[in-house]
Protein backbone atom coordinates (compact mmCIF):
# COMPACT_ATOMS: atom_id res chain seq x y z
CA UNK A 1 0.00 0.00 0.00
CA UNK A 2 3.02 2.51 0.68
CA UNK A 3 4.46 2.22 -2.57
CA UNK A 4 0.92 3.23 -4.39
CA UNK A 5 1.14 6.47 -2.27
CA UNK A 6 3.87 7.04 -2.84
CA UNK A 7 4.19 6.58 -6.42
CA UNK A 8 1.10 8.81 -6.42
CA UNK A 9 3.51 11.64 -4.33
CA UNK A 10 5.74 11.55 -7.04
CA UNK A 11 3.84 12.06 -9.57
CA UNK A 12 2.36 14.96 -8.15
CA UNK A 13 5.80 16.55 -7.12
CA UNK A 14 6.08 16.06 -11.45
CA UNK A 15 2.97 17.39 -12.08
CA UNK A 16 4.00 20.70 -10.02
CA UNK A 17 7.33 20.50 -11.79
CA UNK A 18 5.61 20.34 -15.24
CA UNK A 19 3.08 23.20 -14.86
CA UNK A 20 5.94 26.09 -14.34
CA UNK A 21 7.44 24.98 -17.96
CA UNK A 22 4.12 24.58 -19.55
CA UNK A 23 3.25 27.76 -18.58
CA UNK A 24 7.13 28.85 -19.78
CA UNK A 25 6.74 26.66 -23.41
CA UNK A 26 2.86 28.55 -23.78
CA UNK A 27 3.90 32.36 -22.82
CA UNK A 28 7.10 32.10 -25.34
CA UNK A 29 4.60 30.05 -28.43
CA UNK A 30 1.94 32.80 -27.99
CA UNK A 31 4.63 35.67 -27.80
CA UNK A 32 6.31 34.01 -31.12
CA UNK A 33 2.78 33.78 -32.81
CA UNK A 34 2.16 37.77 -32.25
CA UNK A 35 5.67 38.66 -33.52
CA UNK A 36 5.09 37.08 -36.85
CA UNK A 37 1.83 38.66 -37.62
CA UNK A 38 3.71 41.92 -37.04
CA UNK A 39 6.33 40.65 -39.03
CA UNK A 40 4.10 39.80 -41.63
CA UNK A 41 2.19 42.88 -41.57
CA UNK A 42 5.31 44.71 -42.14
CA UNK A 43 6.25 42.60 -45.17
CA UNK A 44 2.97 43.30 -46.68
CA UNK A 45 2.87 46.81 -46.42
CA UNK A 46 6.70 46.55 -47.86
CA UNK A 47 5.84 44.52 -50.66
CA UNK A 48 2.82 47.04 -51.38
CA UNK A 49 5.66 50.13 -51.09
CA UNK A 50 7.95 48.38 -53.41
CA UNK A 51 5.11 47.61 -55.89
CA UNK A 52 4.00 50.87 -55.97
CA UNK A 53 7.51 52.43 -56.54
CA UNK A 54 8.13 49.89 -59.21
CA UNK A 55 5.38 51.25 -61.05
CA UNK A 56 6.64 54.54 -61.01
CA UNK A 57 10.84 53.73 -60.70
CA UNK A 58 12.92 53.88 -63.88
CA UNK A 59 13.81 50.36 -65.13
CA UNK A 60 17.33 50.57 -64.50
CA UNK A 61 17.16 51.04 -60.83
CA UNK A 62 17.15 48.82 -57.85
CA UNK A 63 13.84 49.53 -56.53
CA UNK A 64 14.04 46.20 -53.81
CA UNK A 65 17.10 47.97 -52.48
CA UNK A 66 15.57 51.43 -52.22
CA UNK A 67 14.89 53.14 -48.40
CA UNK A 68 13.16 56.76 -47.42
CA UNK A 69 15.73 58.80 -45.98
CA UNK A 70 14.17 61.14 -43.02
CA UNK A 71 16.55 63.70 -44.28
CA UNK A 72 14.99 64.68 -47.29
CA UNK A 73 11.99 62.48 -47.25
CA UNK A 74 12.64 60.95 -50.66
CA UNK A 75 14.03 57.23 -51.64
CA UNK A 76 17.21 56.14 -52.32
CA UNK A 77 18.46 52.90 -53.94
CA UNK A 78 21.84 50.96 -53.46
CA UNK A 79 23.62 51.15 -56.83
CA UNK A 80 26.59 48.60 -57.38
CA UNK A 81 28.74 49.89 -59.69
CA UNK A 82 31.72 48.47 -61.47
CA UNK A 83 33.97 50.03 -58.52
CA UNK A 84 31.86 50.87 -55.60
CA UNK A 85 28.48 50.74 -53.57
CA UNK A 86 26.55 53.60 -53.79
CA UNK A 87 23.45 55.17 -52.70
CA UNK A 88 21.61 57.34 -55.39
CA UNK A 89 18.18 59.31 -55.43
CA UNK A 90 15.12 57.00 -56.80
CA UNK A 91 13.84 58.77 -59.85
CA UNK A 92 10.79 58.76 -62.04
CA UNK A 93 11.88 57.77 -65.75
CA UNK A 94 11.62 61.53 -66.89
CA UNK A 95 14.33 62.49 -64.21
CA UNK A 96 12.40 63.40 -61.49
CA UNK A 97 13.29 61.89 -57.83
CA UNK A 98 10.21 59.88 -56.22
CA UNK A 99 9.80 61.24 -52.63
CA UNK A 100 6.82 60.41 -50.17
CA UNK A 101 4.20 63.11 -49.58
CA UNK A 102 4.60 65.66 -47.56
CA UNK A 103 2.51 65.85 -43.96
CA UNK A 104 1.77 69.76 -44.42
Amino acid sequence: MEKVISKSENDGEMAMRFRPITFAVATLALGACSTLDGTARETRQQEALQAQLFGLAASDQDVASARLRPEDGCYWYRHSGRVETTELPLRTPGGQQICAPSET
